[in-house]
């Protein structure tokens, strides 16, 4: 009882320190490096590379105070630039986990977080993709990976309902992005031992034991024999087969990685 109620307490200091320096950042940090940085490009390579060291100090700061403890497999696998990083979605610090270990990251973000006043300094000075609808988002996707960014995406589109069950239905965006960009994928599958920050649950929903996360980082995917048999079907069909195939790869992998 004493160990949970330390780690509400704890969580609570992680999330304030969280705000507190999404604040500084947005008002301190990225207005000098738009000042040092005029070239936007350049500017937002700094803001990443800001971001990436920020998010990889919360990480250490929540393993420390004992809110989660985590382990990563292959992480050398994520240390290649132009990557199409796609992983399912167990919890509301995925993404701070995942930006933590790649050092030029991007990814897809909703329209809302450009306007609140903790994440709209890291989203809009690091130029991150945001979600809307149509092609171009598909382009903008494209493009960060060309450019030697390691793009995240979360094809759930949401956070899972239970946190080691199966994966949302996984929505086709991805899979179109990784065909029309010619892009293989490199999946990342996260398992935690205990529900988190999941769909519903508040920062104070502390379990009963420390969550102990694991981020595998797998053998990249090649996306070549499902472009080629677009030639033989239309493209949505190829899209729908790599979605489908992609929630069966993580469903099984989740189940082995849970089994272990």
């Amino acid at each position: 009882m004493l160990d949970r109620s330390f780690r509400i307490v704890a969580t609570g200091f992680c999330f304030a320190v969280f705000g507190l320096g999404g604040l500084i950042i947005l008002c301190c940090v990225f207005p000098l490096l738009r000042l040092f940085y005029p070239d936007r490009a350049e500017s937002q390579r700094h803001a990443r590379g800001m971001i990436h060291r920020s998010f990889r100090f919360f990480t250490w700061l929540m393993a420390v105070c004992g809110t989660i403890s985590y382990e990563v497999r292959h992480e050398e696998r994520l240390n290649r630039s132009g990557l199409l990083i796609i992983a399912n979605h167990p919890s509301l610090i995925d993404v701070v986990l995942l930006i933590a270990l790649v050092r030029q990251p991007n990814c897809v973000v909703k329209a809302s977080l450009r306007t609140n006043i903790f994440t709209r300094g890291p989203v809009q000075g690091a130029g991150f993709v945001v979600n809307t609808d149509g092609a171009q988002l598909v382009a903008d996707c494209i493009a960060s990976v060309r450019s030697g960014d390691q793009l995240i995406i979360f094809p759930e589109g949401t956070r899972s309902v239970e946190h080691n069950g199966k994966p949302n239905p996984m929505k086709r965006g991805a899979a179109n992005i990784a065909l029309r960009g010619r892009l293989a994928i490199t999946p990342v599958i996260i398992t935690v031992s205990e529900p988190m920050l999941g769909k519903g649950q508040r920062w104070y929903h502390a379990p009963k034991r420390k969550p102990h996360f694991v981020l595998s980082v797998e053998e990249d995917i090649s996306t070549a024999s499902y472009r080629a048999a677009e030639h033989n079907t239309a493209p949505t069909l190829a899209t729908r087969s790599l979605a489908e195939d992609l929630k069966s790869f993580f469903i099984k992998g989740i189940q082995q990685q849970c089994s272990n």
